[in-house]
């Protein structure tokens, strides 16, 4: 049983002259947590975008359970409320409490009654930590704890796959272990995940599946053992090298 939830077929993304993504090809099956790794301006970011249709591919396929989206057989809307997005910065709603940035996406879009989606906000709330600090404005919380909030928010629209551009790239060090820990709970839960990301300890200890990006294309992909311990590409040796030293 073919169990891939994403299927990414030679997607290409350029912007005038600039080919940003060149002919990307992978899967995500459930209960993946697939990190995308590289240097930056590698195009990691774009990719991400690409899928969630944050931007428009120029050309391949995005196919969601068979179906492709880059063809709207699902619509956008429907197909986003499925493939949940955590952004490296927040984009929580800094006039409503914690509260209510978990409780707007679902009874704006999944069209639930108030009632039921403060229950799912308050269990999620509760699940990353944030559960004492649900009155509070976004500006009254740290950036650790604002990207528990918008974690928590995205699990609240019941996701099958979660998407996270680059998490801990805003924070402060010392506020980076907490939203990893987040992750990786999630990771033990069986949360499917695709995550951007610069913590090589995080892509080499919890991913199923690693992807290194090199200049737009995928260098190299396989196992965490298979990337981290026996890299095959010499691009991909270098670039892991500064982090197998430390």
């Amino acid at each position: 049983m073919d169990n891939a939830i994403l299927k990414v077929n030679h997607l290409s993304k350029t912007f005038g002259s600039n080919a940003v993504l060149r002919d990307i090809d992978f899967t995500v099956k459930k209960g993946d947590v697939t990190s995308i790794i590289g240097a930056s301006g590698s195009g990691k970011s774009t990719l991400l975008r690409c899928i969630n249709l944050l931007e428009t591919p120029t050309s391949g396929d995005i196919l969601y359970h068979e179906k492709n989206v880059t063809k709207g057989e699902v619509k956008p809307c429907e197909y986003r409320s499925h493939v949940g997005m955590v952004f490296q910065s927040f984009n929580l709603f800094n006039n409503m409490t914690v509260l209510e940035n978990c409780i707007i996406g679902q009874t704006k879009v999944l069209k639930k009654e108030k009632d039921e989606a403060k229950q799912a906000a308050l269990y999620y709330l509760q699940k990353v930590g944030m559960a004492p600090y649900i009155n509070a404005k976004p500006r009254q919380i740290s950036g650790g704890q604002k990207q528990r909030v918008a974690i928590a928010r995205a699990l609240a629209m019941n996701p099958e796959i979660l998407l996270f551009d680059e998490p801990t790239s805003a924070l402060d060090p010392e506020m980076v272990g907490e939203v990893l820990s987040v992750m990786k709970d999630l990771a033990k839960d069986g949360m499917t995940m695709l995550v951007v990301t610069h913590e090589m300890a995080f892509a080499k200890d919890v991913s199923s599946h690693v992807v290194y990006m090199n200049q737009g294309v995928i260098c190299e992909q396989g196992t965490a053992d298979e990337i981290f311990s026996h890299p095959k590409r010499q691009e991909t040796k270098d670039f892991l090298s500064r982090f197998n030293n430390q």
